[in-house]
């Protein structure tokens, strides 16, 4: 439960606007990256004190500053206070049960994200919020720990493929989006890959085991939907947005996301749809199988009925001293033998009848 709602209560009361870190507990050091660069020069590092980027503010070359860890809030407020944000986005930055959002301030716009991986580990699908506060020639982004799925884009802009180094802070802007987006596919491909083995294992051999495992999955796309559906409004807003922020070269790149966005989207519908229809292939499969059980132990009961009539009847030994009506098969020298070929031929007879009628 707590991947759709997280802990809140420490807010609650507090003036709009107060520092509160919503999310798990965090004692690391709080990590500071650099990446400024134009068309001609690059450079990345990584500082201690937060005053050391201040200047970056009002240079003409684009900066990328990352924080790694918003449990500090004193830091956060920091930055909030030099940059001029808002304080309601600065408690939104620090408050990671937010949804994905965007909103346009007049010298800086303000994005909330969410960067999903897969836990090989536990299987499992976990989240972190990205917040994004966009400059004319800045980016800041917040991120909850170290680790993220932007090391590619950072090579990128270091060994100046593409037009990054040639474009301005908007273009990194999408192209922080689009490398969340793009690990959504890897997100969906994980989950595709879970329902088809799935739905395998409920065809061929479902398992009480499997009511859990649905579950699960129910649970993983419900998380999905939550989690990328609002991205949609977010990168609309920024295609749709007047600010001078966003240059019209770049809105191109935007719809192209808004595009990957909406296949995305369709894709968990359709996985929703699949896996509600699990439940009932669950069902079917293990009403078949009760089935050919019973179907077998029906068989098996109906030619044992006649074989137990013979054999009552065999059982009931009348003395045939007083009467030859008296079982007279119990004198014969055959009888035991003819009671086996009257048996014998019924199981015979029962099980090419049931052959042809095509029961089992």
């Amino acid at each position: 439960m707590a991947r759709f709602i997280k802990k809140i209560s420490n807010t609650i009361g507090l003036e709009p606007g107060a520092l509160v870190y919503v999310g798990e507990k965090k004692t690391e050091h709080v990590r500071i990256s650099i990446i400024d660069y134009d068309q001609d020069k690059f450079t990345q590092k990584y500082i201690d004190n937060i005053e050391d980027c201040f200047l970056l503010r009002d240079t003409k070359t684009v900066s990328w500053i990352n924080i790694d860890g918003i449990h500090d809030t004193a830091l956060i407020e920091k930055i909030g206070n030099h940059f001029n944000i808002h304080h309601l986005f600065m408690a939104d930055i620090v408050n990671t049960s937010q949804r994905p959002k965007f909103e346009d301030a007049e010298n800086y716009m303000f994005l909330i994200l969410k960067m999903l991986y897969f836990d090989e580990k536990e299987n499992d699908i976990k989240c972190e919020q990205v917040s994004l506060i966009v400059g004319q020639n800045f980016v800041i982004s917040f991120q909850e720990t170290e680790g993220d799925v932007f090391d590619i884009l950072r090579n990128r802009i270091k060994m100046a493929k593409g037009k990054i180094r040639k474009m301005g802070a908007d273009y990194l802007v999408y192209s922080i989006i689009d490398a969340l987006v793009d690990n959504y596919f890897v997100i969906l491909e994980k989950v595709g890959e879970n329902i088809e083995s799935m739905e395998d294992d409920l065809i061929n051999e479902p398992t009480p085991k499997s009511v859990q495992t649905i579950q699960d999955l129910k649970r993983d796309i419900i998380f999905l939907r939550k989690t990328i559906w609002p991205l949609r409004e977010v990168i609309n807003g920024l295609e749709k947005t007047e600010s001078k922020l966003i240059k019209k070269t770049t809105a191109v790149y935007l719809r192209d996301i808004y595009n990957h966005t909406i296949q995305i989207i369709d894709t968990i519908e359709s996985f929703r749809d699949t896996v509600s229809g699990t439940l009932d292939i669950y069902l079917s499969s293990v009403s078949n199988r009760m089935n050919e059980v019973m179907k077998v132990l029906t068989i098996i009961a109906t030619i044992f009925i006649p074989l137990t009539f013979v054999a009552g009847i065999y059982g009931m030994n009348f003395n045939t001293a007083i009467s030859p009506l008296n079982m007279p098969e119990l004198n014969w020298r055959y009888g035991y033998v003819f009671a086996w070929i009257i048996m014998i031929s019924i199981v015979v007879g029962m099980v090419t009848y049931f052959k042809r009628k095509k029961w089992f």
